[in-house]
C-alpha cells in the first residue's frame, strides 16, 4: 500500500510558512527600522491563546505570474493577519471582551491592499456586524496594490466594499485604527474613518504616497515629507500620539476597555483638595488635568487629540468604575475661550460618546466663544455650531460642573446647549455667569455712564464698581437662587456628586443634588 502524505503534517507546514521564523530575512528588515511584526503586536494586542484566524492560508491573487510555492513564501495571509480574539478578558469576562482585529502587515509588499486582502478584511468585518464585536485595526500599508493578475471579475477595482462597509460600522461598533511607519491611500482612509486614531510617533500618513503625488504632477516627496505624525495630532486627525508599536497596543487595549464596561476594583483620590484648586483671582488660569485626575478613578484619565483644540480638554475616564467622557475647558489656552477647532473637536468627542451610550462629566470655566475677525475666518458659525447639535442629540447621562466662569453661548455649549439640558447642572461657590464677560459687558452697556464719569481715574472707578456688582448679581448662588442652576456644591463633594448620577444609575430627571443623594443612600 503507497504511503499517503498526512493532510495535518501537511497543513501545518504551510501553516509554517507564514510564521515570523519561517520569514528570517523579512522580520530582520523590519527590526533594522525599530518596528515589529504583525505577529508581535496581534501577540501584545490580544489575549493570550483567544486568537481565531481567518484566511492564514490566503496568498496574492498573483498565481499568473509568480509559482505558487513562492506566494506562500514571500506573501502569506496576503499581507493582513485577520481574526477573532478576546482584549481585556480577564478584567471584563470573555463575555465582554470579543473583538475583531486586522493588523496589516507590512513585510508582505508594502502592507499594500490586494484582491484577497480586501476579501479577509470583509470577512472580519462582516462578522464584526453581524456579531455586533469592536473592531481594532493595524493599518500600516502603501495603499492599494497594482499586479494581482489573477484578478478576472473586476477592472478598475472601484467596486471593493471595504471602504463603505467599514465607514458603515460608524456607531455600530467601537472602531480603533493604529497606524506606523508609512500609511497612504487607502490605508490612511481606513485610519480616518475610525472612531479613534491612534499613531507611533514614526508614522507618516497621507491620502497618497510619494509615488501618486508625483504621477499626478504635483512634484516629488521622500515619504516622511507626507503627514508626519506630529503635524497630524496638531491638525486634529489624531487621537493620540505613542512612542512605539508596543505602547500603541497597550494603548487599544486601554481605550477599548472603556467600552467592554465596568472594573470592579478603583481607587479614589482625597477629595478635599479641590477646595482650593482654583487661583484667588479670579482672572487667573490655572491647570485644569489635576481636577480631571482627582475627580476620576485614580490612574482611569486617557486624554484624546490634546495637541488640537487645546482650550477644550476631552478624554476617558471611570468614575467608581465605570467608563465616563471627560469635557473640560483649559483656562490656560486662549482663556478657555471654545475656538473654531474646540468647539469641533467637543462636538465629535459628544458624538462618540452618545453613540456608544457613554455619559458626558462636562467641567465648565469659560469666557464663551472665541470671537472676532480671526475666528470667523475659521469657519466659526458652522464649526461652533455643531457642538450645539452634538449636545442637543445627546442622549447618555451629562453632568455639568461650572468651576468658574461661565458666560454666553459657549458656556450653554458646554452644557449641551442650555444649563437646563443636563441631567444635572451644578456650580462650585466660585462660579460666575452672565450673557456675556462682565467686563465686555460693562464696556458695551454702560458706555454713556462711563463717557460722563469725567476723566480717566473716575473712569476706572466707575467701571470697577459696575464689575462688582455684575460680578455679586451673577455668582453661583445667585444664580441657583432663580433654578439656574440645580444646586451649588462643595468642590470636594464634585466625585461623589457626579457618580451619583452618572455611575450609580439615578433617575436623569432634574431632581438636584440632595434628591440624587436620597436615593443612593437608600440603596
Amino acid at each position: 500500500m503507497t504511503d499517503r502524505p498526512d493532510p495535518l503534517a501537511e497543513w501545518r507546514a504551510l501553516e509554517r510558512l507564514s510564521a515570523d521564523e519561517a520569514r528570517p530575512e523579512a522580520v530582520a528588515k523590519r527590526r533594522a527600522k525599530g518596528y515589529r511584526t504583525a505577529r508581535e503586536n496581534l501577540a501584545a494586542l490580544v489575549d493570550e491563546g483567544s486568537f481565531v484566524e481567518y484566511g492564514r492560508a490566503v496568498v496574492a491573487a498573483q498565481r499568473g505570474r509568480r509559482a505558487l510555492e513562492e506566494l506562500r513564501a514571500s506573501t502569506p495571509a496576503d499581507g493582513v493577519v485577520t481574526g477573532l480574539a478576546t482584549i481585556n478578558a480577564r478584567a471584563f469576562g470573555a463575555a465582554a471582551a470579543g473583538a475583531v482585529v486586522v493588523v496589516n502587515d507590512y513585510t508582505v509588499l508594502a502592507g499594500t491592499q490586494g484582491f484577497f486582502h480586501h476579501v479577509k478584511i470583509d470577512r472580519a468585518l462582516a462578522v464584526a456586524r453581524a456579531r455586533r464585536l469592536p473592531v481594532v485595526m493595524f493599518v500600516e500599508g502603501g495603499g492599494g496594490r497594482p499586479g494581482d493578475v489573477d484578478v478576472k471579475v473586476a477592472n478598475s477595482g472601484l467596486t471593493v466594499p471595504t471602504f463603505a462597509t467599514w465607514a458603515g460600522l460608524s456607531g455600530v461598533v467601537p472602531r480603533i485604527a493604529v497606524a506606523n511607519g508609512y500609511c497612504f491611500a487607502g490605508n490612511a482612509a481606513l485610519l480616518g474613518c475610525a472612531d479613534i486614531t491612534i499613531a507611533t510617533r514614526s508614522s507618516w500618513i497621507g491620502m497618497a504616497g510619494p509615488a501618486m503625488i508625483e504621477g499626478g504632477g504635483l512634484g516629488s516627496y521622500h515619504p516622511k515629507e507626507i503627514g508626519p505624525a506630529a503635524q497630524l495630532a496638531s491638525n486634529g486627525v489624531l487621537d493620540l500620539v505613542v512612542a512605539d508599536e508596543l505602547e500603541a497596543s497597550a494603548a487599544a487595549r486601554q481605550l477599548l476597555g472603556y467600552f467592554q464596561g465596568r472594573l470592579e476594583t478603583w481607587s479614589q483620590a482625597e477629595q478635599a483638595p479641590l477646595r482650593d484648586a482654583l487661583p484667588t483671582d479670579r482672572r487667573f488660569s490655572y491647570r485644569a488635568r489635576p481636577i480631571i485626575a482627582r475627580v476620576v478613578d485614580e490612574g482611569s484619565f486617557r486624554e484624546l487629540r490634546r495637541d488640537y483644540g487645546g482650550s477644550v480638554i476631552t478624554g476617558l475616564a471611570r468614575l467608581e468604575g465605570r467608563p465616563v467622557g471627560v469635557l473640560a475647558n483649559d483656562t490656560r489656552v486662549l482663556g478657555g475661550a471654545l475656538d473654531a477647532a474646540a468647539s469641533e473637536k467637543a462636538a465629535r468627542f459628544l458624538q462618540l460618546l452618545d453613540s456608544f451610550g457613554i455619559p458626558l462629566l462636562s467641567l465648565c470655566d469659560t469666557p464663551g466663544f472665541m470671537v472676532g475677525p480671526k475666528s470667523e475666518a475659521e469657519a466659526a458659525v458652522r464649526r461652533m455650531s455643531r457642538l450645539f447639535i452634538a449636545g442637543a442629540r445627546f442622549r447618555p447621562r451629562f453632568v455639568c460642573v461650572f468651576l468658574r466662569k461661565g458666560y454666553g453661548l459657549g458656556a450653554m455649549a458646554m452644557a449641551g446647549g442650555s444649563l437646563h439640558r443636563p441631567d444635572l447642572t451644578v456650580a462650585w461657590p466660585q462660579g460666575e455667569f452672565g450673557a456675556m464677560g462682565l467686563e465686555g459687558a460693562v464696556r458695551l452697556g454702560y458706555q454713556r455712564e462711563l463717557a460722563a464719569a469725567g476723566g480717566a481715574e473716575a473712569r476706572e472707578q466707575l467701571f470697577r464698581r459696575l464689575v462688582g456688582e455684575l460680578y455679586e448679581r451673577g455668582k453661583a448662588a445667585e444664580v441657583a437662587s432663580y433654578m439656574e442652576l440645580d444646586a451649588v456644591i462643595d468642590p470636594a463633594e464634585t466625585r461623589d456628586v457626579a457618580a451619583s448620577v452618572l455611575s450609580r444609575g439615578a433617575p436623569q430627571g432634574r431632581g438636584g443634588v440632595d434628591a440624587a443623594r436620597r436615593l443612593v443612600d437608600s440603596w
